[in-house]
């Protein structure tokens, strides 16, 4: 099972997606997320450094690479335990290499073409 790890800058809220201007970067990521919690084979963990600050000193890793860059270096994804992504969130490409669950472009019209997409008007 792989287990991928996401340890955030500090945020309002668990995944950052709430108040009147919504960042669609987290909107993606959250959205991506929660496709990998209902997958089998995929464990994520998700950590907000106002959130959950002990898990960032816990972390070996994490800790020390706030010591020696700072807050900047903030995203940081772990896959098994490695640093695969630093400063940045995977992009859906990364994230299918990742986790072998694909989030290509392609599937991506496809679920838009869905009767409950937003553009379906059906929802």
């Amino acid at each position: 099972m792989s287990k991928v790890s996401l340890y955030e800058p500090a945020m309002c809220c668990d995944t950052g997606v709430c108040g009147p201007g919504v960042d669609t970067e987290l909107l993606r990521v959250s959205s991506i997320i929660q496709t990998l919690e209902k997958s089998d084979g995929v464990q994520v963990e998700r950590f907000n450094l106002t959130g959950n600050p002990a898990a960032f000193v816990e972390n070996e890793k994490i800790g020390e690479l706030l010591q020696s860059k700072g807050p900047d270096i903030l995203p940081v994804v772990l896959l098994d335990g490695e640093i695969v992504k630093m400063a940045g969130y995977p992009s859906n490409e990364e994230f299918s290499v990742y986790t072998g669950v694909n989030f290509s472009e392609d599937k991506k019209e496809e679920q838009s073409n869905s009767c409950c997409s937003p553009s379906s008007g059906c929802c």
